[in-house]
């Protein structure tokens, strides 16, 4: 595993510096200077700070430790040490390039100095940015497996996401799932595509303006298709958040969606933790409620004849209120 320069930096200074220091975020930290002797006993020995940022680096699927790895390291070793999580960033492109040849190595740093104009948010740098990020232009994916609108999603920018979309950029592309071609793509952001990256952000504005450009409200989901990852909803509905909920049950997101497991095996005929049971374990009251009006709004809401006779000996010595709570429809009963 290769340590990144400021890797190195920032593990010595974690590992000598005075714990007031790295208490206290306003005190200017001295100068680092190697001693023999470490000035506090619990300090972690060296061998625990390699193992758990290594662990982090290994992780996001990345050939290099860099600086924040070793932050959270001190985060999980160190009493009182906090840090930010880690970010979405551009900065990770080209890890890899140790081990390709000189045209190869030039190629990646001409991406990855398209993706870094592309995200500082300057819009008049689009068509610059595109003729360097190689055949696939403004569709070319990273060693993340994501493109420039996902970026732009993830940070909210509004202006550049329109941009990049009359552009042409693919408004459903999706997280790549091939190791060997994105070597260094999160597990958890397998199959996301730019719709997901807004609604996992919050970015409202970004969700309507990509659902407005007729972007798939159910994600990487196809018609008929079985679901392996989480799609919009889903993730609204677990984060709590009304306004998404709302705008994308509006667009036609369906609630009865469940995710799979990964192997294609699922316990229940409807997949695994749709959007009520999200909803659900997080104690989103407000967001099951909404699910459950909104779908009782739903045409087909009507229980078959079967079910009716199916539940007849349920029906009777109840009040008419427990009746109409058994009739309610059949999207109630299976949610």
């Amino acid at each position: 595993m290769h340590w990144a320069p400021e890797a190195i930096y920032t593990l010595c200074y974690f590992m000598h510096c005075p714990e007031m220091e790295w208490e206290n975020p306003n005190v200017e930290p001295s100068k680092v200077t190697l001693q023999t002797e470490r000035p506090f006993m619990m300090l972690p020995p060296l061998m625990e700070w390699v193992r758990v940022a290594v662990v982090h680096t290994e992780h996001r699927r990345s050939f290099s430790v860099d600086s924040d790895d070793v932050r959270q390291a001190a985060r999980l070793l160190l009493p009182g040490v906090d840090c930010e999580p880690r970010q979405l960033r551009t900065d990770d492109f080209f890890c890899a390039s140790r081990k390709l040849d000189a045209a190869s190595t030039e190629a990646k740093f001409l991406q990855d100095l398209g993706f870094r104009m592309l995200n500082c948010g300057r819009t008049d740098l689009v068509k610059q940015a595109v003729n360097l990020l190689g055949p696939d232009g403004i569709n070319s994916m990273n060693e993340q497996g994501m493109t420039p609108l996902m970026y732009a999603c993830v940070r909210g920018d509004e202006a550049m996401v329109q941009m990049l979309l009359d552009a042409g950029a693919d408004i459903n592309s999706e997280v790549s799932n091939s190791v060997h071609k994105h070597p260094s793509v999160f597990p958890e952001t397998r199959q996301a595509t730019p719709l997901t990256f807004a609604v996992l952000h919050g970015h409202v504005p970004v969700v309507q303006l990509l659902l407005d450009a007729r972007a798939n409200v159910e994600g990487s989901l196809q018609d008929g298709m079985e679901n392996y990852t989480e799609t919009p909803l889903q993730l609204a509905a677990a984060a709590g958040n009304f306004e998404l909920v709302s705008l994308l049950l509006e667009r036609g997101a369906d609630p009865m969606v469940g995710t799979m497991y990964r192997n294609g095996i699922s316990t229940a005929p409807q997949g695994d933790m749709n959007s009520y049971s999200l909803a659900a374990a997080h104690g989103h009251r407000n967001i099951f409620r909404k699910l459950l009006s909104h779908t009782e709004k739903e045409k087909g809401d009507v229980l078959s004849l079967e079910e009716i006779l199916a539940e007849g000996s349920d029906l009777e010595g109840r009040s008419p209120s427990q009746i109409d709570l058994i009739k309610s429809g059949k999207a109630r009963l299976k949610a």
